[in-house]
């Protein structure tokens, strides 16, 4: 293939998962068609079968992509110490501000069970999960943490310390009289972040070693 196909098939590709984002981000999956995204794309609908199987194939893809960050982040970063949890709520946090409507889409496929997508979300929470039940592991086999710590009770407080503020975004601005901007959202990342460390190391049994 020359320079210039693959760039007109990145092109097509990319056209279509620009669209795909602009209108699924803004209405129901059911309420967006093919040929509207296609349409947007300035590309024929079968465009949309050759590059992502179907439509909830490019849906997938549209939530892929947005989440990458995300994804590279649990791979990437060490998450076994504050600047750890920092780095990756700073990620996280920035990744779901520069989309403000997809906290709020995942939260729909997730805990209302609402369209397609939910396959891929609950990959990408197992994947989470399984990551840092490892870490956890890790850090109680080495005495860093109580062997007794409660894996799903650590899980849930991480998981409402990174997505409950981008959930709630708009009341929380409102209810501040302030914008969530990019300093802002560093600054919490570093208080949640220096918070969950501190009280990991709290949970150290008395005679044992920290780190």
């Amino acid at each position: 293939m020359t320079a210039a196909s693959t760039a007109a098939t990145d092109s097509v590709a990319e056209r279509l998962l620009q669209a795909a984002k602009e209108f699924f981000l803004a209405d129901e999956y059911h309420a967006v068609s093919t040929r509207r995204i296609a349409d947007a794309a300035q590309v024929n609908t079968a465009m949309i079968r050759y590059y992502f199987g179907s439509k909830e194939g490019l849906y997938e893809e549209m939530i892929r992509q947005a989440l990458q960050p995300i994804l590279d982040a649990l791979d990437q970063l060490s998450l076994n110490g504050p600047e750890g949890y920092i780095n990756y709520l700073r990620v996280y946090y920035r990744t779901m501000a520069a989309t403000p409507e997809l906290p709020k889409l995942l939260f729909k496929v997730v805990a209302l069970n609402a369209g397609p997508g939910r396959r891929f979300v609950q990959q990408l929470l197992e994947r989470g999960q399984q990551r840092g039940a490892q870490r956890l592991q890790d850090m109680q086999q080495a005495g860093l943490l109580d062997p007794e710590l409660d894996a799903d009770v650590l899980r849930l407080s991480f998981t409402s310390l990174a997505m409950m503020p981008m959930l709630l975004r708009d009341n929380l601005e409102a209810q501040m009289e302030r914008t969530m901007d990019d300093a802002f959202l560093d600054r919490l990342a570093r208080f949640n972040g220096q918070m969950f460390a501190l009280a990991l190391a709290a949970s150290v049994r008395p005679g044992e070693n920290g780190p």
